[in-house]
């Protein structure tokens, strides 16, 4: 029989607000958290927008000592940990090591922003000039790395770096750790800072962002008038827990992690599969694992970056996976609250469908206006909705043609 497994805490970090109710507020606001990148010279770029945390605050959580070897990327990842493991009322410290818990962290790019910061030092002050703990601070594992060392977490420790599909990946493969008996409580979730000139440069150059200048409108998932995706930062962190485990500490549950897939198209870097089959068996798989049937799916959280191909892609396998249901129940893109960023992206929305779940409420699709043949479903507009939801599937499709599904139920 396989184990349980219940998400017990949430640590959302976004623009549109941190933490559960600060996030929460954020998504019945209905109203986006990007605006102009503020943070370096965008004139030269196409791209104006992003989803900027312009009011993080690092010293509510980390002393000016510790700061010095935690770069961007990593302060949300560990700042995330730590709302998610207060809000499950769970505490670990060094001083009383834990073997059974451990840390399944995803990113698309990791310490990227450190990176090109120090570059820069460098090229002006040659190898001195450079950061000594830099090698600690760029690569992608400092995340779960630095979440260990804070509570003295001594069991399972990964990141993986599977681009837009990371956060979704750390979800699941962090469910597999406890269903499989190797943890009974996992930190799970995504962290990304990848908003600078190097990375920025990069995307707009192959034109996959948006260069709509309104920050209301340029990302708008399943819109007619899409135009590309908006690059965002932030993180999100989940505590993952054996069911039993958490039912014996009387812990608040807000959703079950059923089940979970991955693969690959093997076709294109950036085009998905023109068939889509690899997005349906992912879905199908995710379906299988969590031994639900399609029919039961309440709610589909989708990938919906705003790209043209992808929506209508992500689309089209909807429709297969659910067949004439399809039609009937709400399937919202919700990138224009807090935009894409990246890695974490997964992360932040299966916390969004954790609340979704405990609240029972539909969050909408918003900045939509103009409704796309391509993309005909019901995709909530502009406006949430309670509804009655006991299953939810959560899709995220990355670059190089990584397709991830995870199903949520509710717990009983």
């Amino acid at each position: 029989m396989k184990r349980r497994v219940v998400i017990t805490g949430l640590g959302p970090i976004t623009c549109i607000g941190k933490g559960v109710e600060g996030f929460w507020a954020g998504i019945l606001a209905e109203k986006t958290g990007i605006g102009p990148i503020q943070s370096f010279d965008v004139s030269s770029f196409g791209v104006r927008v992003g989803g900027e945390m312009s009011g993080w605050n690092p010293e509510e959580f980390f002393t000016p000592q510790r700061l010095k070897r935690l770069d961007r990327y990593a302060q949300f990842a560990v700042a995330s940990a730590k709302l998610a493991l207060d809000d499950a009322g769970l505490e670990y410290s060094k001083e009383h090591p834990q073997n059974r818990v451990g840390v399944s962290f995803g990113t698309a790019l990791g310490g990227v922003c450190k990176a090109e910061e120090q570059y820069i030092r460098f090229l002006k002050k040659g190898p001195r000039g450079v950061q000594p703990t830099l090698a600690v601070q760029v690569f992608g594992g400092s995340a779960h790395s630095n979440i260990a060392i804070d509570y003295g977490l001594r069991g399972v420790g990964t990141t993986n770096s599977n681009s837009c599909a990371s956060g979704t990946v750390s979800v699941g493969e962090g469910a597999r750790y406890i269903r499989d008996n190797f943890a009974d409580v996992v930190i799970a979730g995504g962290a990304e800072a990848p908003l600078t000139t190097i990375t920025v440069g990069a995307f707009d150059i192959i034109k996959t962002m948006s260069r709509n200048p309104d920050p209301q409108l340029a990302s708008r998932p399943f819109d007619k008038l899409r135009d590309g995706f908006v690059m965002g930062e932030g993180a999100a962190s989940l505590i993952l827990e054996e069911y039993e485990h958490a039912k014996a500490r009387g812990a608040k549950i807000y959703a079950e992690v059923l089940g979970y897939s991955l693969n690959n198209d093997g076709f294109h870097m950036t085009t998905p599969l023109p068939t889509g089959e690899s997005c349906i068996r992912a879905m199908r798989d995710a379906l299988a694992d969590a031994e639900v049937a399609s029919e039961q799916i309440d709610y589909v959280n989708a990938h919906a970056s705003s790209t043209q191909l992808n929506d209508a892609a992500e689309t089209m396998s909807i429709k297969e996976v659910l067949g004439e249901r399809a039609y009937k129940i709400p399937v919202s893109g919700t990138k224009g609250y807090y935009a894409h960023p990246l890695g974490a992206t997964g992360a932040i929305e299966a916390a969004l469908c954790a609340l979704a779940m405990d609240r029972q409420w539909v969050p909408p699709t918003i900045n939509y206006e103009n409704p796309d043949p391509a993309c005909d479903l019901d995709v909530v507009p502009n406006h949430g909705r309670a509804a009655e939801l006991n299953f939810i599937m959560s899709n995220s499709f990355g670059f190089g043609g990584i397709n991830a599904s995870i199903v949520l139920g509710r717990a009983r």
